[in-house]
């Protein structure tokens, strides 16, 4: 994705503020090492330097990746699930970033959406908050505790950009709720994720800019 275009490298990247897609891509590189040097023990290789283009990177990722597969193919964690998550969801900020449309299925996205819901969880605990049924195309998650008081629908792009902090508060809003959204509003501020103030319009397949509201 990121090789199809000469000029990819300098793209920004309006979900990771500051970044071009090279630093994104930088991140991603730095995650996969650490997880590399940790499960094969072996000592760090110099990592490729801040001048490193894509090229470089994407070659010390492949040079990487093949323990941190066979690391994330192990049994089901939540240490699993945060990794694949951040390397799901910053897919979607590079596909966003380079016009490329979200993926109609992915076996990502079942574990990340579940360590969203799972973030969430806590979020709502923390803000003494009910529970809240999300549907998103994929089944129906609970997060919180107890029976939900509300339901929170959308298609599965709209959900999972809500939950990891790509959503203006008007965005979150124009979801499908079954009730009153306001109570739970802050909620979706948690963790490293916070709702942002404004988000450029798009015309991804599913999302709230079908009803005009990006």
């Amino acid at each position: 994705m990121v090789t199809a275009d000469p000029d990819a490298a300098t793209v920004p990247v309006e979900h990771c503020p500051g970044w071009t897609v090279r630093d994104l891509v930088a991140h991603l590189v730095e995650v996969c090492a650490r997880v590399h040097d940790r499960v094969t023990g072996l000592p760090p290789a110099p990592a490729p330097g801040p001048q490193a283009g894509l090229p470089e990177l994407l070659a010390r990722w492949a040079e990487l990746s093949g323990p941190v597969e066979e690391f994330l193919a192990g049994p089901a964690s939540m240490e699993r699930g945060i990794l694949v998550m951040d390397a799901f969801t910053h897919e979607l900020d590079l596909r966003r970033a380079l016009g490329a449309a979200p993926p109609e299925d992915h076996p990502a996205l079942p574990v990340a959406i579940h360590v969203l819901v799972t973030g969430l969880t806590a979020s709502l605990a923390g803000h003494g908050l009910p529970a809240l049924a999300v549907r998103s195309g994929h089944g129906r998650l609970v997060a919180g505790t107890g029976e939900p008081a509300a339901t929170v629908s959308g298609h599965w792009y709209d959900v999972y950009l809500s939950l990891a902090g790509r959503r203006t508060e008007a965005q979150i809003r124009s979801l499908r709720w079954s009730e009153d959204p306001r109570r739970w509003l802050p909620a979706f501020t948690w963790g490293p994720f916070r709702v942002p103030e404004a988000v450029a319009v798009d015309g991804s397949p599913g999302s709230a800019a079908l009803d005009g509201m990006r």
